[in-house]
């Protein structure tokens, strides 16, 4: 099983489509390890960023992810990071397949909906930005069964 964090950003918590969007992950199979709704500190948003760090859009990127709370979680399953991905679509939501959120929901690349790890490392990385061990949750579902051999 891989882990991968994905977060519900500040336009889709205010336009009410975290629902859906946390549909569309357990849809495709995913399981939820770890669910929280927060706001996102400075500190917390400049690590979550840091590879950004220096960019002239930097700045806007924490301004923004620390304007309202967030919906963060943790989803699993086979290959959960290109999954999520494929189920999120393209950055630019106008380049995104229809049918992914971005693609679905999406108008400009500074409000895209969610963010998900772009590797195993990132994924690691940041998952432990957001929650601790403690918070991660492993469980059986029946129906893991049904999606994937």
């Amino acid at each position: 099983m891989e882990r991968t964090l994905i977060l519900v950003k500040p336009d889709g918590v205010q336009r009410g489509l975290v629902g859906e969007i946390i549909a569309r992950f357990e849809r495709r199979g995913l399981q939820i390890a770890a669910l929280k709704f927060l706001s996102v500190s400075n500190a917390l948003a400049e690590q979550h960023y840091q590879e950004h760090a220096g960019k002239p859009f930097f700045r806007s990127l924490v301004d923004y992810i620390t304007s309202c709370p967030i919906v963060a979680m943790v989803v699993e399953g086979p290959k959960a990071i290109d999954v999520c991905r494929a189920a999120i679509g393209a950055t630019d939501p106008l380049a995104a397949t229809p049918g992914s959120i971005r693609g679905d929901y999406g108008a400009t690349i500074g409000r895209n909906l969610v963010h998900g790890s772009d590797g195993p490392q990132a994924a690691a990385r940041e998952i432990e930005l957001f929650f601790s061990p403690s918070e991660l949750h492993q469980y059986d579902r029946s129906l893991t069964r049904w999606i994937a051999e």
